[in-house]
């Protein structure tokens, strides 16, 4: 081959490379920048997630195409799980603040009722005092007495004082507690997926139910095993990327339910009809693997679902039949 033909064959190569490289590096950047700049929650969490991008970014630094292409189920999963956990942190300080709220609440009352009863009886015995005071039989103790209440005086102003700086140091908490919350909720709107009507709830809520709808019960096998085989918290966000799929294929006024680890309920305001193509999508498309973060690597757990429904609801008595129904088919062995 000609000399000035590999000159030009280096040089395209050189052009081809270019922009891969210079895209390769903006996804670097792009990931430090992720880790550099996310939302602070508590240390040991955000430092963790830091920690996982800054390793993604060196693997995919200089990396294979393969490793490049991996690493975009990586970062999809390292995101959702941040902001699961920012989700929870937000309900943290939520409930932080509700406790703080109620404590400033009582600590006001105590002390309006502080003000109304020992405040002015002491005020009444400074009062006293300093009459007593002037007082011709008193001379003797006049300057003792003088002393002695404006002492007293004095001291119920600290104590004043105090009250009203306890207070103000507890609104200021309150308000510091707000900013955050806005600031976090701002920067992550994330959903709890993992919150679904409890069994109890479920059952009362099916006790009080007119008649109409359907139920449809859906047997999720696969989370125990996740637990098992990776940790806990694998087997969570499982759970939580099942509902979300489910949740995201289900008509307005659909009602989700957990009756059991691997059980989940669907009260359904549908026909007969409806219910039963939902039955079908259900039966054909939630089962298989789900992409899952386990020390900052995707992990595929998979589960299978088997489906029952329940048609024509009935209320009143006919009701604990069917509840007894529903056990039944998520725990046969109770029955």
């Amino acid at each position: 081959m000609p000399l000035i033909s590999l000159r030009k064959s280096s040089r395209e190569a050189e052009q081809d490379l270019t922009p891969r490289s210079v895209a390769e590096e903006c996804y670097v950047a792009a990931l430090d920048n992720l880790a550099q700049y996310a939302i602070e929650l508590e240390e040991t969490t955000t430092k963790a997630y830091q920690g996982y991008l800054k390793d993604l970014a060196r693997e995919v630094e200089g990396g294979t195409p393969q490793a490049l292409a991996e690493s975009q189920g990586t970062l999809r999963g390292l995101l959702r799980d941040y902001k699961d956990r920012a989700a929870a942190y937000i309900s943290s300080l939520r409930e932080e603040l509700s406790r703080t709220a109620s404590g400033l609440q009582r600590l006001i009352e105590t002390l309006t009722q502080s003000d109304g009863n020992h405040e002015s009886r002491l005020m009444a015995a400074v009062k006293q005092l300093r009459e007593l005071a002037q007082s011709p039989m008193a001379k003797p103790v006049a300057e003792a007495l003088r002393a002695a209440s404006d002492s007293i005086a004095e001291e119920l102003e600290k104590f004043r004082e105090q009250q009203q700086l306890t207070v103000s140091q507890l609104l200021a908490e309150i308000s510091l507690l707000h900013r955050r919350i806005d600031a976090l909720e701002s920067a992550s709107s994330a959903e709890d997926l993992t919150k679904l009507f409890s069994r109890q709830e479920m059952e009362r809520r099916l006790r009080v139910t007119v008649a109409g709808g359907a139920l449809v019960l859906i047997k999720v096998d696969g989370l125990k095993r996740a637990a098992l085989q990776f940790n806990a918290d694998v087997a969570r966000q499982l759970a939580a990327a099942f509902v979300k799929r489910l949740r995201n294929n289900l008509k307005p006024g659909a009602v989700v339910g957990r009756w059991s680890e691997e059980g989940f309920l669907i009260h359904l305001p549908a026909s007969c009809g409806e219910t039963e193509e939902i039955a079908k999508w259900i039966r054909e498309h939630v089962a298989g693997s789900y992409a899952c973060l386990l020390g900052g690597k995707i992990v595929r757990p998979a589960v299978q679902a088997t489906v029952e429904v329940i048609h024509a609801i009935s209320g009143g008595s006919a009701m604990e039949q069917i509840i007894g129904r529903i056990g039944e088919y998520f725990d046969p062995q109770a029955g």
